[in-house]
C-alpha cells in the first residue's frame, strides 16, 4: 500500500479540536486521527484510573429499516450474521461478525435493537465495503448511512458518574444496552459499551454538535483526551481483537475464540454464511486457535512475530502485541496450532532472531470491569 499523502485524508468533525489539544496526528484507515496528546502511557492511566475521551468518528455507522419493523429488518440481517438478533428486546445491543462462504469474517459490528429499525456500527476501515455489502443482500431492507454524525467514547471507571451528571438516566443503563440522552442540551444516542475492558459509553451525535459536546466532557474534572495509541494497548489488555490484524477474511470464528458470537439458535439451524466450515471446526475442533501469551521479561513482541515449540519450530504468528502498562507485563495475542493452546503452555516469541520466552495464558490480560448492573 503507498502512502497516504494527508491531502487525501479525511477529517472528523472533532478535528479542529485535536489540534487545539496538541495531539499527534496520523493516517489510520482514510483519516487524519489523534494517536496520543499527552503521551500513551498518561492516557492510558486516564482510562483506567478515571475517564477518558476518544474519537471514534471514524467508524461507520448507518440505520437499517425493513417496511415491517425490526423482527423482518433483524430476520433479513442475521442472512449476513451467525448472531442471534431477533432475540434482542428494544435497546439491547449485539456483537456480531459480516462472514464470507468460507466462513472468514469480513468485520466485526455492533447491531442494536433501536426500536422500529436496527443501528449498526462498523469498522472504519472496512465501512464501504460493508455498506455495499449490506445494500446487496439485506433483502426488503433499507440502509441509510449516517453521514451526519460523529462517535466519541467515554470509558473508564468514572464515566458513569460523569455522565450522569448531564443526564440521570445514563447511570440506570447497563453493558450492551443502547438509548436516547440528552447531554446538556445536546440530543445523543448513547451505548454502554466500548473498546477498553471499562465500564464506558459509545455516543452517537450529530456532527455539528460535536466538539460542543466534547468539549463539555472535556471540562469534568474526571475527564482527559486520549487518542488511538491507548486505545491500542487498552483493547489488547482486554483481550479485544482488531480487525485487519487479529481477525479478518482468513480467520473463522472458531479459530478466533470467537464461538461464543454464534447464537444457539443459529448453531442449531446452520443458516449462516459459512456455517457447514465453522461448525465443522467447532465439532472436530479448528486448526489453530487465537491465545493470549504473556512474555518473561518486559521486551515486547510485536505482530508478526513467530511463535515457536521448545524444539524451535514454528506453531503460529502474533496479531497483537506490546506492553500491557497496566498488568505491568509484555503481552501478545496471536494464533498457534490448537495442540498448543492450553493455558500454561510454554512457548518461546522469536524477536530480531531471539527466542523470547513465553507463556499462553487466559485472557483478558486486565478484568473486565462493564457495568452488568
Amino acid at each position: 500500500m503507498g502512502e497516504i499523502h494527508s491531502e487525501t485524508l479525511l477529517t472528523t468533525p472533532l478535528d479542529a479540536l485535536h489540534r487545539e489539544l496538541g495531539a499527534r496526528m496520523v493516517p489510520f484507515a482514510g483519516y487524519d486521527m489523534p494517536v496520543q496528546y499527552s503521551g500513551i502511557l498518561a492516557e492510558h492511566a486516564q482510562c483506567r484510573d478515571k475517564a477518558a475521551l476518544f474519537d471514534v468518528s471514524h467508524m461507520g455507522q448507518a440505520v437499517v429499516r425493513h417496511p415491517d419493523g425490526f423482527a423482518a429488518a433483524a430476520k433479513a440481517f442475521e442472512a449476513l450474521v451467525p448472531g442471534d438478533l431477533a432475540s434482542l428486546g428494544e435497546g439491547a445491543i449485539r456483537y456480531t461478525l459480516f462472514l464470507n462462504d468460507a466462513g472468514g469474517i469480513m468485520d466485526d459490528l455492533m447491531v442494536t435493537n433501536a426500536g422500529d429499525h436496527l443501528f449498526v456500527v462498523v469498522n472504519a476501515a472496512c465501512k464501504t465495503a460493508d455498506f455495499a455489502h449490506m445494500r446487496a443482500n439485506l433483502a426488503g431492507c433499507t440502509v441509510e448511512v449516517l453521514e451526519d454524525r460523529a462517535l466519541v467514547a467515554l470509558q473508564g471507571p468514572m464515566a458513569a458518574k460523569v455522565l450522569a451528571r448531564l443526564d440521570p438516566a445514563a447511570a440506570t443503563m447497563t453493558f450492551m444496552t443502547a438509548g436516547p440522552l440528552n447531554l446538556s442540551g445536546i440530543p445523543v444516542w448513547a451505548s454502554r459499551s466500548g473498546y477498553t475492558g471499562e465500564d464506558g459509553y459509545e455516543i452517537s451525535v450529530a456532527a455539528d454538535r460535536a466538539e460542543a459536546l466534547a468539549r463539555r466532557l472535556l471540562a469534568e474534572p474526571e475527564v482527559g483526551a486520549s487518542g488511538l495509541g491507548a486505545r491500542d494497548s487498552l483493547r489488547l489488555e482486554a483481550g479485544l481483537c482488531l480487525y485487519g490484524s487479529d481477525i479478518d477474511t482468513a480467520t473463522t470464528p472458531a479459530e478466533a475464540a470467537l464461538k461464543w458470537t454464534i447464537g444457539k439458535r443459529r448453531r442449531e439451524a446452520g443458516d449462516f454464511p459459512g456455517a457447514a466450515a465453522i461448525l465443522q471446526q467447532i465439532k472436530d475442533g479448528a486448526p489453530r486457535t487465537r491465545v493470549g501469551l504473556r512474555l518473561e521479561g518486559r521486551q515486547p513482541a510485536r505482530a508478526h512475530t513467530d511463535i515457536v515449540d521448545a524444539a524451535g519450530r514454528k506453531i503460529g504468528e502474533i496479531t497483537s502485541g506490546g506492553f500491557g502498562p497496566t498488568v505491568q507485563a509484555a503481552i501478545a495475542m496471536g494464533y498457534v496450532e490448537t495442540a498448543h493452546a492450553a493455558p500454561g503452555t510454554k512457548v518461546s516469541c522469536m524477536v530480531r532472531g531471539k527466542a523470547l520466552a513465553a507463556e499462553v495464558v487466559t485472557m483478558p490480560f486486565a478484568p473486565h470491569r462493564y457495568f452488568k448492573g
